[in-house]
């Protein structure tokens, strides 16, 4: 496994992170515990959670999950860099309380507590905020960051589907402050079929000093092979995915993919992970496998290096917009 510097902190993280969104709704907690000890046992130490999954009537499962592994032992803690997120309503009928979610002062301070309390930790090392707050002003949020860090709960922020103008007004505020080392990291949405994020987003991250975290890098499986795994075994895609094959042009896109790699002899998953790791200024793509079996075939892409002409083949079939301002100006 390979390392690097999350942005431009000293912090070294694996070029694949763990995501943990399926632990708990749709893997066991036994198996989740078999997958965490697998990625450490890989060299990844980077573990991604919010205190929202676990959804409905059992938000906050995941993180009791991955709490409940640390508290076996034998380093596990120790090993992992921690990332967790807040704004979400954590209310189980949705009907949150006022004060209760978003980015304020009150609800920091009661989330963190919350997570740490599920997470069996006494410190998160890279705490997110999940969303913009367009009520909340940085400089609250970056005072309750401040006391944070100072009583030692959190090290480390991170900014999760932010657009590139508010990662400039966070960083900006946060250095007239002073003493604020304000966000090192972005999670946004990017993978070869959605790359808007090359607009605006992975630019200012780029400028800011953020590590770029790519979530969804297989686009809700569209980019695992999906068709193939259609004829071949009778598998229906779902979701995002269906949704889209639904659309004869995207199909077509999809189909151009997989042949394109077929040619190469390369699996269609293991390739979309692999060019992330080819962008600029991207940190480590989330992986969030529901099975032993589909994180061993993402610690492959990690050994994968593609070839010019398969580079140059990927950016035919999915173009993106180009560079920024360029893209969208003379």
């Amino acid at each position: 496994m390979e390392y690097t510097q999350l942005g431009r902190t000293g912090l070294k993280v694996s070029r694949l992170v763990l995501g943990t969104m399926n632990f708990g709704p749709q893997t066991n907690e036994a198996d989740s515990h078999a997958i965490m000890d697998a990625a450490l046992d890989a060299g990844i130490n980077f573990f991604d959670t919010a205190n929202v999954y676990g959804w409905g009537e059992n938000k906050g499962r995941t993180e009791e999950i991955i709490g409940n592994w640390f508290a076996q032992g034998g380093d596990r803690r120790d090993k992992v860099v921690l990332a967790t997120k807040v704004y979400g309503n954590m209310a189980a009928d949705g009907d949150a309380w006022p004060n209760h979610d978003k980015l304020s002062a009150v609800n920091i301070r009661r989330a963190v507590d919350a997570s740490l309390k599920r997470l069996q930790t006494d410190h998160i090392d890279v705490y997110q905020f999940h969303h913009v707050d367009r009520a909340t002003p940085f400089e609250e949020i970056w005072q309750a960051i401040d006391t944070l860090i100072a009583q030692g709960k959190i090290l480390y922020v991170g900014s999760s589907n932010f657009p590139g103008y508010k990662i400039a007004q966070a960083n900006e505020i946060a250095a007239r402050r002073g003493g604020t080392i304000g966000l090192v990291s972005e999670q946004c949405l990017y993978n070869l079929a959605e790359r808007r994020a090359e607009m605006e987003v992975i630019p200012a991250a780029q400028e800011y000093g953020l590590g770029v975290i790519p979530w969804s890098p297989l686009h809700g499986g569209l980019l695992g092979g999906v068709i193939k795994k259609e004829v071949e075994g009778g598998r229906r895609a779902s979701g995002r995915a269906a949704d889209s094959l639904a659309n004869t042009t995207i199909r077509a896109q999809i189909q151009a993919y997989e042949d394109l790699l077929d040619k190469h002899g390369v699996e269609p998953g293991e390739t979309a992970l692999a060019w992330l790791l080819t962008r600029p200024g991207v940190t480590g793509p989330i992986v969030g496998p529901r099975t032993a079996d589909q994180l061993a075939s993402a610690v492959r892409a990690t050994e994968l290096e593609l070839s010019e002409e398969l580079l140059a083949g990927l950016d035919e079939i999915f173009p993106g917009p180009g560079p920024s301002p360029e893209a969208f100006a003379w």
